[in-house]
């Protein structure tokens, strides 16, 4: 047996992965477990910990550690970079050296999270770039023997951006973009202007421009520039892109040092005080959304998007051919995904279940495996449930623990009872199995609804999410289904893909419905999530409708763990019923009526 371990450590979204001969078995984020703060960065130890449990291994089974960032990666660009700004970048070579010390000392962070002595520890350590352990986890993971592979985000290894050419077991890098130039450090940029200052919530800005018009284009075309060639008698994209700097402020240090004490990362503003003089004052956090603020984010979604098509149809030119795959954090960024394969040559697409850097684990571990190792592809990664599970031992436990009283029911009698939750317009925390890896709830620790109940949108948000009212929620749909309600037939496992509902399907799925006509596709084959699937399949028999609303399980907190953090956000929030592994609890007074109806009392009726 060959085992690798697979690390994303002191970078945000810190995360541990575990392959055993080159197949994937288990995944999961720091964040997860221990302190509850998202995008937790450090070393991960408790989940490097909790990967070999699942694994059933322990640290003296190791053959490799492989780690998802390489601080000796790009050093002539980051010379260049000294050399031409040494103040700037003064703070930044202090912390490639502090790097550089904490990566030799990598053996003993491993025993001490390991409880060993470090003689103990037999694996040999490997590092890979940033983005090519993003690319890496996309390839590697999926089922293409060639592709293309792009991966974007803020920053890593000095890097923003990676092209490159994927064969076999070989990766080809064609192209980088260095900082300060970063598509990541755009968009984030803007929204921080808007107002969300919170590190990871460019995924409210995308929301948000459903609302707006881009009728500040240019002026972002002012601040994201792309270069072009002369090719065949005509000026194309090069495939790169540069920021003003008149309107952005270097972050001048690694995305590590703006951890506090808990892991959380806190961000000064990226934008200059030059922004502002041409947008307005910028929104201050909670304050009240207005026109300008929707019309910000819809022109910064609108550059974005014609950024990265500019930078995928120069990528298909050097790799000709209809598979792509993607990662990085702007690889979340699921409207432009659709827009990929509508609007570039690449028609088959590629983004595993944990594209932003936690996905880098994975990624590194892959990379030893196929490329350092060359041994042969081990079968791509069809689902996202490689995270903890807990035994219906515990998961009684916590609900005996909150004294609330409960059902056990045999598989059967639970998806029909589930099913009557959903067709009766009650609000379900869903729990089951492995969780998933990744940014995304796909069906094992989930908040459930129907996606047509008049409201239902809103009550969620107000009263079990507490978030913006203009944030939208996912369908589940089955895989089979989805030409029928969207004009866009994409599989979309992970919740990767935002594509246009149907307009005449657009009432039966008025909650997950955003304002531009669109839902953030989540689909699911019986094989991929064999419960999630038939409880879909059996809620649709009445509802008439193979679809459900689907929201992470948390509140405003990293998505729900352990039973207990399950138990007590189904108590703390205005859920109706959790269903916990085999248990089914519901409140006081939300007991299933005769027929399905409203919380008001209107019968809602059913389709046929």
């Amino acid at each position: 047996m060959n085992l690798i371990l697979g690390l994303n450590a002191f970078h945000p979204d810190s995360a541990a992965c575990a392959l055993v001969d080159g197949r994937l078995v288990a995944a999961v984020a720091e964040e997860r477990l221990g302190p509850r703060v998202k995008h937790r960065s450090g070393f991960p130890g408790q989940a490097l910990q909790a990967v070999l449990r699942m694994a059933g291994a322990t640290i003296r089974d190791v053959d490799y550690v492989a780690i998802g960032n390489d601080s000796n990666a790009n050093l002539a660009a980051k010379a260049a970079r000294v050399l031409r700004t040494p103040v700037a970048s003064a703070r930044s070579v202090v912390t490639h050296f502090q790097r550089r010390a904490t990566m030799r000392s990598f053996q003993q962070l491993v025993a001490e999270a390991c409880g060993v002595a470090e003689a103990d520890c037999r694996f040999r350590v490997v590092r890979v770039e940033h983005h090519l352990a993003h690319v890496a986890s996309a390839y590697y993971a999926s089922d293409f023997d060639r592709a293309a592979g792009f991966s974007y985000d803020a920053a890593g290894d000095f890097t923003s951006a990676l092209s490159a050419r994927c064969e076999g077991n070989r990766i080809t890098i064609l192209d980088r973009v260095f900082m300060p130039d970063s598509l990541g450090y755009f968009y984030t940029a803007l929204c921080q202007f808007i107002g969300f200052e919170r590190f990871g919530e460019e995924y409210k800005v995308m929301g948000l421009a459903a609302y707006g018009q881009p009728v500040y284009l240019d002026l972002m075309r002012e601040l994201l520039a792309t270069s072009e060639v002369r090719c065949q008698m005509s000026e194309v994209s090069d495939g790169r892109f540069r920021l003003n700097p008149r309107y952005f402020v270097p972050l001048g240090r690694n995305l590590e040092e703006c951890m506090d004490a808990r892991g959380e990362i806190l961000l000064p503003p990226l934008y200059s005080p030059q922004l502002a003089q041409r947008l307005g004052e910028p929104r201050a956090p909670r304050a009240e959304i207005t026109q300008r603020d929707k019309d910000i984010a819809a022109s910064c979604q609108a550059r974005f998007e014609e950024t990265v098509l500019e930078c995928l149809r120069a990528l298909h030119r050097r790799v000709p051919g209809e598979n792509l795959v993607t990662a990085g954090g702007c690889a979340l960024n699921g409207v432009c995904n659709a827009r990929i394969l509508r609007d570039t040559p690449f028609r088959r697409g590629y983004i595993q279940c944990a594209a932003s850097d936690d996905g880098t684990a994975i990624g590194a571990a892959l990379y030893v495996w196929n490329a350092v190792l060359q041994r042969p592809r081990a079968g791509s990664v069809e689902h996202a449930y490689w995270g903890p599970e807990h035994p219906e031992t515990t998961l009684e436990a916590a609900l005996k623990a909150k004294g609330l009283s409960y059902e056990q029911l045999e598989r059967p009698a639970l998806l029909a009872r589930a099913a009557a939750h959903l067709n009766a317009g009650h609000v379900m925390g869903w729990y089951q199995g492995r969780s998933e890896w990744g940014p995304r709830a796909l069906g094992n620790r989930s908040i459930l609804a129907h996606p047509g109940w008049p409201g239902m949108k809103d009550l969620i948000n107000q009263k079990i999410k507490r978030r913006e009212a203009f944030r939208p929620f996912a369908p589940t749909i089955l895989a089979e289904a989805v030409p029928e309600y969207f004009e866009q037939n994409v599989e979309s496992p992970f919740m990767m893909h935002v594509v246009k509902i149907k307009p005449a399907q657009r009432a039966a799925l008025s909650a997950v419905c955003h304002a531009d006509g669109t839902g953030r596709l989540h689909t699911v084959r019986r094989a991929q999530n064999p419960l999630y699937y038939d409880l879909i399949r059996t809620f649709a028999k009445t509802s008439g409708v193979p679809v459900v609303l689907n929201t992470s399980f948390n509140e405003n907190e990293p998505i729900v763990d352990t039973p207990e953090q399950a138990v007590q956000c189904f108590v703390r929030t205005d859920m109706d019923a959790l269903v916990l592994g085999p248990f089914v609890t519901v409140k006081p007074g939300r007991a299933l009526p005769a027929e399905p109806r409203g919380r008001d009392g209107a019968s809602f009726g059913t389709r046929a």
